[in-house]
């Protein structure tokens, strides 16, 4: 038996606590992760933007595809899904906030951290990662006490103001949470030079890891010389210098100004934006005009930024002026990745074998985040 982590957004948890709870439901992107689980694994499950445990579900077959509407009214997107059994399922004023010394002190992840980092965060940036067998078994226990020997964990006033996202109908009639970033006081200042540094190394990884992969890599031509300092091509040509795309000239302008792009053929295969400065908000501009210019252009986009600014993204991503974009919400089609996880990636041995769909693993989805 294996323990995984199951992640719920307040919106999903409610949908779930109005079904039978017969039925966990994840993203058709998890498909990978999802054939590692067997009939008799754990899902030990994890609210965001709360940052709470609150129940544990028994996995009793192996997971199917279906698209009836449960977590979401219409066009769910929780379509890969496994038949379940709760061992636990608390309410969420018994479930155990992370933070709460009997839970950060002992699970490896958290204990010995300062309880203002987030390095912990790579553990619940996405469903169905797999947990040591010691913090499941830590978790299960700790969870099961709950139901036995009950402790309170009110919800606070911010708690209670994080669980409820405002929500807008979209142009196809389709409900969409949003979020109504707070005013932010912090001048934007110019770009540091330790700011250009990571920024044009995270470039270079993501250039390095694309090629591995056996994409043509883009490099706007500003920043090339600087990116192949840090990093060099191993294979000729992998870098492009000039796109092989046929787009009017307003798209391509825009294209051509996207920090790293993977390029198969004349596709674009992963498009990302890297954080320069303080102000993360035209990169995703840049990708919210690039989906605008080209609806029907399926494209996967990407913001990479660090850890601590994950929240101001994914904040930032889910906008009320993102959500009526023609192709769709912007969120369903651009997710935060951290430099950690750009970092994690390069190291991995395999790479040359494996597809762009590995980056499902690394990704945030602003409705499912907020660690």
């Amino acid at each position: 038996m294996a323990y995984f982590v199951n992640l719920f957004s307040p919106d999903t948890l409610e949908a779930f606590n109005k079904s039978d709870q017969t039925i966990s439901g994840f993203r058709e992107g998890q498909k990978s992760a999802a054939s590692k689980i067997k009939v008799g694994d754990k899902l030990i499950c994890y609210v965001t933007r709360l940052s709470r445990w609150i129940g544990i579900l028994e996995v009793t077959d192996k997971f199917f595809i279906d698209d009836s509407p449960i977590f979401q009214s219409e066009d769910d997107p929780f379509i890969l899904r496994f038949k379940v059994r709760p061992v636990v399922w608390l309410p969420l004023d018994l479930a155990v906030p992370i933070y709460e010394d009997i839970c950060w002190n002992n699970l490896t992840f958290t204990a010995n951290q300062p309880k203002t980092s987030s390095k912990w965060t790579s553990m619940v940036r996405g469903s169905l990662r797999k947990f040591d067998d010691f913090d499941g078994q830590f978790l299960e226990q700790l969870l099961y006490k709950q139901t036995q020997k009950p402790t309170d964990f009110p919800l606070s006033d911010s708690d209670k103001k994080k669980s409820k996202g405002p929500t807008v109908k979209t142009q196809h009639n389709k409900k969409v949470t949003v979020s109504i970033p707070e005013n932010d006081e912090t001048p934007i200042s110019p770009e540091q030079p330790s700011q250009t540094r990571d920024s044009i190394k995270i470039q270079g990884l993501l250039a390095g890891i694309g090629e591995r992969m056996n994409y043509k890599i883009w490099i706007p031509k500003n920043d090339r010389s600087r990116v192949l300092e840090v990093w060099s091509p191993v294979k000729q040509g992998s870098v492009l210098q000039d796109l092989p795309l046929n787009y009017d000239s307003a798209t391509l302008k825009t294209i051509e100004n996207i920090d790293i792009l993977w390029i198969k053929g004349r596709s674009i295969i992963r498009a990302f934006e890297v954080e320069h400065t303080t102000s993360i908000y035209s990169g995703i501009l840049r990708m919210a005009d690039l989906m605008a210019l080209q609806p029907n252009l399926k494209i996967q986009a990407h913001i990479v930024a660090p850890n601590e600014r994950k929240e101001k993204v994914l904040q930032e991503i889910t906008r009320p002026v993102f959500t009526f974009l023609e192709s769709g919400p912007l969120s369903e089609s651009c997710t935060f990745i951290s430099y950690d996880s750009v970092e994690e990636l390069a190291e991995e041995k395999r790479l040359e074998y494996m597809t762009d769909a590995v980056l499902e693993e690394f990704s945030e989805v602003a409705e499912d985040s907020y660690f």
